[in-house]
């Protein structure tokens, strides 16, 4: 059976925390948690994924979405669960100094026990990048170079930096190695390359159907034979679940080599009370197989 993780967006920190909680104690085995810094009044810009399977409707960010820091909270799960992953789908690294990033993921890796999975993508609301000064074009190359400074942050040394976007003498951030695993959003060509290049795993954007997934597994694979790699290389997938899924369903991704699935957490978290939520959270778990013992 793959492993089933849970993601969710435009949530509040509290139903965020109690999410957790229940996802941890069911045995699922991530929450992947959406990230904007703030909603621009009035923007244009497109989400990557407009034209393809999406799970939500509408605008991406508008003034009733519940905005909350992915790290804020996940240091709160950190410390009120034991086995769940904490995943960011995605974070956009660009939009902060990589030292000050550096920081924060340490902080919530050793709090966590080595639980976070930071998932990264480059950005697309151009009107974000713009209330924060911060260049727009170029943000593809500066995340790259955001990955490569927060590997050597993370690496325990003292390190300078003379890159494109950054620039800074001698520093260390941490007295010792916390490894953290970078995962890669995005299902474009160019996506798909930069993660099988610079990544440690990949996450998909949007929601794509079981044949669509498989190709874009398929195209990961044949990049990473290109470069040579070899080892475990996770692919998580976002798949999507209705009241008629069950574990055999899930179960065809594995006969096709992805081992590693998301589904929205709304599939079972929704109802007025916590009570609700939960036992409504144990029932999908129960048709989807998840296990708490594994």
């Amino acid at each position: 059976m793959p492993t089933v993780g849970l993601c969710t967006y435009g949530v509040t920190p509290r139903d965020a925390l109690e999410l957790a909680g229940a996802a941890d104690a069911l045995g699922f085995h991530a929450l992947w948690l959406g990230e904007h810094v703030l909603h621009p009044t009035a923007y244009a810009s497109a989400h990557p994924s407009t034209g393809t399977s999406q799970h939500h409707t509408g605008p991406i960010v508008d003034v009733t979405t519940e905005l909350t820091d992915p790290w804020a909270v996940h240091a709160a799960i950190a410390a009120t669960t034991s086995r769940i992953a904490l995943g960011t789908a995605v974070y956009v690294t660009a939009l902060r100094h990589p030292l000050h990033t550096a920081r924060t993921t340490l902080t919530v890796q050793e709090l966590s026990g080595g639980r976070v999975l930071f998932g990264v993508g480059a950005g697309w609301l151009r009107e974000e990048f713009a209330a924060l000064d911060v260049p727009f074009r170029g943000r593809f190359s500066r995340t790259d170079e955001c990955v490569e400074i927060l590997r050597r942050a993370w690496a325990g040394e003292r390190f300078s930096h003379a890159g494109t976007h950054y620039r800074f003498d001698e520093v260390q951030v941490h007295p010792r190695p916390v490894p953290v695993p970078v995962v890669y959003g995005g299902n474009g060509p160019q996506a798909l390359a930069r993660a099988a290049r610079l990544g440690d795993a990949w996450f998909s954007s949007g929601t794509p159907g079981f044949d669509e997934a498989c190709e874009l597994v398929a195209a990961l694979r044949r990049h990473r034979a290109d470069l040579g790699a070899d080892g475990d290389f996770p692919c998580y997938v976002r798949v999507a679940v209705t009241e008629a899924t069950t574990a055999a369903d899930l179960e065809r991704y594995r006969d096709h080599g992805i081992d590693d699935l998301v589904v929205w957490a709304d599939a079972g978290w929704s109802g007025v009370t916590l009570a609700e939520r939960q036992d409504r959270l144990a029932a999908l778990a129960d048709r989807l197989g998840v296990s708490s013992h594994g």
